[in-house]
């Protein structure tokens, strides 16, 4: 009997992990799309512009964790991203190659601009 429900709780399990590998981030409807180089905080380049991030600035990585402004690898990432009134970038969504497929949500990407791919 222990046995029993120990292996229909391991497919309990393992198709709870399936469906979270399945999520798809939504993104909100303001948001644009550009590619962005971390800088010496509170700065950074956006479609090569040199912008700043918000006091309460969120990033989420690839993998949909937050990670810090300062915490971020040099580099050029692809991302889609919504700016407050004052024009400072207050959340950051770093595509996989995946999302990056996918249409972009506002605004054209600028064709010069190579992203990095992780």
């Amino acid at each position: 009997m222990k046995s029993f429900l120990r292996i229909i709780f391991a497919f309990a399990l393992a198709a709870n992990c399936w469906s979270a590998h399945a999520f798809e981030r939504p993104f909100p409807a303001n948001a644009k799309r550009g590619v962005m180089s971390p800088g010496f905080f509170p700065e950074l380049t956006l479609n090569n512009q040199t912008r700043r991030y918000a006091a309460n600035v969120q990033i989420r990585n690839a993998i949909n964790l937050i990670q810090t402004p300062t915490s971020l690898e040099s580099g050029r990432y692809l991302v889609n991203f919504v700016e407050s009134n004052t024009g400072e970038i207050t959340r950051i969504w770093i595509l996989t190659p995946e999302e990056a497929r996918i249409t972009p949500p506002t605004g054209p990407l600028l064709q010069d601009e190579t992203p990095r791919q992780r």
